[in-house]
């Protein structure tokens, strides 16, 4: 434990967890590991064992995890499920003049309405979703965006570096952060479907899968985007998700309604959003959002077969 770490326990900051999913179980073991009093929440509580284990607590219920004045963080699943977790299950308001620090991605208008609500129990909000899949998440080597108010970010600063390996800030504007998160996202998911159009069309005409992904990721595609993905396309390794496709539609849903509300055409959006459809379409919501990969070398007569999740 180094020593910012260990000054924020000795402190007795009360560090609560809520959202032990693929990404926020090894965030949250993170945190444990530096040394930070956690307890952690989660609807499906045996996905809490090896956290506790490891030294956490959990509790019954998300108000229940919540120390007035303290720290929360959020990885939930949508706008709604975080939404009715800070509202009607009283997180907010239990959390009073604390902070909550929302790492899902969400709608920038959403997280906006949640920093007013934390502000009106007298507490304060930072935006500050995350780049990186679980194995990423797992070694605290996430990319982390930030936004809201200077002191939100002060506070939550020993937590952050905790979980990631960056952090880039986006000014004041809660809602910032979370639209760098879905422009990130949209490029992932672009990225995606140029790989797999390349890799349909290689394949097709007799080209080996890994030595093409293998190639470009050693030459002109030198990247995390292009290295990471392109082995799973090339592999199909599309079960266990690191990040579902359903989860892929919402985010790609977001795009579109932030591109419509800020009058930009996004038609690449578009298109992913057909991708997407069609993948959930023939029952592979569970699958990597990567699966999209699928129907594109349906669509050019080819049979791949695809993984179960």
């Amino acid at each position: 434990m180094n020593d910012t770490h260990a000054t924020s326990a000795k402190n007795g900051t009360s560090v609560t967890f809520l959202g032990i999913g693929s990404m926020g179980a090894p965030m949250a073991l993170q945190l444990v590991k530096a040394g930070f009093d956690v307890t952690v929440y989660n609807r499906s509580a045996d996905k809490c064992a090896p956290l506790v284990a490891a030294g956490a607590r959990m509790a019954g219920s998300a108000a229940e995890a919540v120390t007035p004045g303290g720290i929360v963080l959020t990885m939930l699943s949508n706008d709604a499920v975080l939404t009715d977790l800070m509202t009607t299950q009283g997180v907010a308001e239990k959390l009073g003049g604390g902070l909550h620090v929302s790492m899902s991605t969400i709608a920038a208008d959403t997280a906006r309405t949640l920093s007013t609500l934390q502000q009106g129990h007298g507490g304060q909000y930072l935006a500050a979703p995350v780049f990186g899949r679980p194995a990423a998440a797992a070694e605290g080597k996430l990319w982390i965006c930030q936004s809201g108010a200077a002191a939100a970010k002060t506070l939550a600063q020993p937590l952050l570096a905790a979980i990631g390996q960056s952090v880039a800030d986006f000014g004041d504007d809660p809602g910032a952060a979370n639209l760098v998160k879905l422009c990130g996202n949209f490029m992932i998911l672009s990225a995606v479907e140029a790989m797999s159009e390349a890799l349909t069309l290689a394949e097709k005409s007799g080209i080996d899968r890994t030595a093409l992904t293998s190639f470009f990721g050693q030459s002109i595609f030198s990247c995390p985007i292009y290295q990471n993905y392109g082995r799973i396309l090339a592999a199909r390794t599309y079960a266990p998700a690191g990040f579902a496709l359903a989860l892929g539609m919402k985010d790609v849903k977001l795009v579109q309604a932030s591109a419509e509300a800020a009058g930009v055409p996004m038609p690449l959006a578009n298109l992913l959003h057909e991708r997407l459809l069609g993948s959930m379409a023939k029952g592979r919501g569970a699958l990597d959002w990567t699966a999209i990969e699928l129907t594109v070398a349906e669509s050019a007569g080819m049979t791949p077969v695809p993984l179960q999740p």
